[in-house]
């Protein structure tokens, strides 16, 4: 790799990480991906509402969030042609080269930000460098301007090897929200991916290291749940309430007390609470935000058939009525053998590589998993390596940064192993 291609690689990736936008608002993020892909000059663009089954995404925002970033992105620059494709929250991008007779292989990057600030602190790297965030409470806190610049390098790289085949890169929008990969999986550019490779760096793997396929992403499922009950003076009537405070306090504290399973890990967590008004009103309605995670996706069948139970029993103890919306879920998949194969293979032979692990537990969830889920369901494989980087602050932390040396060892593993998997297939 040239120094100048890996000097524009930097400055992709800063770029990038100047102007984060959080799920379903990616568009400026949008409008330079397209940019960079005609600029490549790859075969085929898909963009937008073209690339994504509308109706099966999930936790998307509502219209006047939309509003305010769609029209943060115009005054930033983003083309009116892209803003058109993209408006409502249809983000993302799918890019295809085309390079003669051979297998269809996908790559799958996400590209969204995260809602929170970034650090001003002076030791942090991009404040130094000039590259800090500049839309106020988003931040890329999670390496997705790193995975957006390993996919255009990789691109790249396929278009300048002696590859045959065809490449698609799945620029996949809302990962944070676990909204975007179902109604990327359904869209018709995925059914004829013979392998697929999704990718992330980092994950507490240190610069050197790569893991040439991840397993054990935990399944997990996000939900708004409402209760409403009847509001009452505290001090005068309180017999005439009821109060959805009590209700809230019970389940908060019975969702915690869920048994865990002996077959695997399950997690829960209600992650926020809004409840009440005033000291002297009973509360009459309230939210809460819950989370549940597991190893498997019948523990989680499990776990949510438990939080149901709770919360259900917890509203009919203060005479209150309970409902759940469903936010988000995607699915454990793991990595196949023949795919962590062929990045073992890969990452064995590249510059900057010190250590190859097969297989590693992910730890965390991820919607990448259904477009391995739908690659694997029409007969293909997919894996999900891991570019280790020395990342001085934690994943969705205010100082998180990657070494940037680490994203050209990422195109060389990506670009390598999909050369691997083209003579494999």
């Amino acid at each position: 790799m040239s120094q100048g291609i890996r000097d524009r690689a930097v400055e992709i990736r800063r770029t990038f990480h100047r102007y984060p936008e959080p799920s379903w608002r990616e568009f400026l993020t949008t409008s330079r991906l397209v940019d960079e892909l005609e600029a490549l000059g790859v075969d085929e663009l898909h963009v937008g509402s073209d690339v994504l089954v509308s109706e099966s995404r999930m936790s998307v925002p509502d219209d006047a969030v939309l509003e305010d970033w769609f029209e943060k992105a115009r005054a930033n620059g983003a083309r009116e042609d892209v803003l058109e494709k993209t408006k409502g929250g249809h983000t993302g991008v799918v890019a295809v080269v085309n390079k003669g007779d051979g297998p269809v292989l996908g790559l799958r990057v996400d590209i969204d930000a995260l809602p929170r600030p970034e650090s001003t602190d002076e030791s942090h790297y991009p404040n130094q460098e000039g590259f800090r965030s500049e839309n106020d409470g988003a931040m890329h806190a999670c390496g997705h301007d790193s995975h957006m610049t390993m996919g255009l390098g990789t691109i790249e790289a396929i278009q300048q090897s002696d590859f045959s085949g065809t490449l698609k890169v799945f620029f996949q929008p809302a990962e944070e929200v676990l909204g975007g990969g179902k109604p990327m999986s359904e869209s018709p550019l995925v059914d004829d991916v013979e392998a697929l490779l999704a990718v992330h760096i980092g994950l507490d793997h240190p610069s050197g290291e790569v893991v040439a396929g991840s397993d054990k992403p935990l399944a997990v499922r996000q939900s708004r749940v409402t209760f409403t009950g009847e509001s009452a003076h505290a001090g005068l009537a309180p017999n005439e309430g009821r109060n959805v405070m009590q209700a809230i306090g019970t389940a908060i504290q019975n969702l915690y007390a869920i048994p865990r399973h002996r077959d695997g890990l399950t997690r829960v967590n209600v992650g926020w609470a809004d409840v009440g008004e005033a000291t002297n009103v009973i509360a009459d309605d309230g939210e809460l935000g819950i989370e549940i995670r597991a190893e498997t996706n019948e523990l989680l069948d499990y776990m949510n058939e438990k939080v149901e139970r709770t919360l259900r029993a917890a509203a009919d103890m203060h005479d209150v009525e309970v409902e759940t919306e469903l936010l988000s879920i995607a699915p454990r998949e793991d990595s196949d053998e023949a795919a962590v194969d062929a990045v073992a293979t890969a990452a064995e032979g590249v510059e900057g590589v010190t250590s190859v692990v097969r297989r590693a537990d992910f730890g965390a969830s991820e919607d990448a998993t259904y477009l391995m889920q739908a690659v694997k369901e029409n007969g293909g494989i997919a894996a999900f390596p891991i570019i280790g980087t020395d990342h001085p602050g934690g994943h969705h932390t205010a100082t998180f940064d990657v070494n940037e040396e680490d994203i050209f060892v990422g195109i060389d593993v990506l670009s390598g192993a999909l050369l691997e998997l083209e003579t494999r297939i």
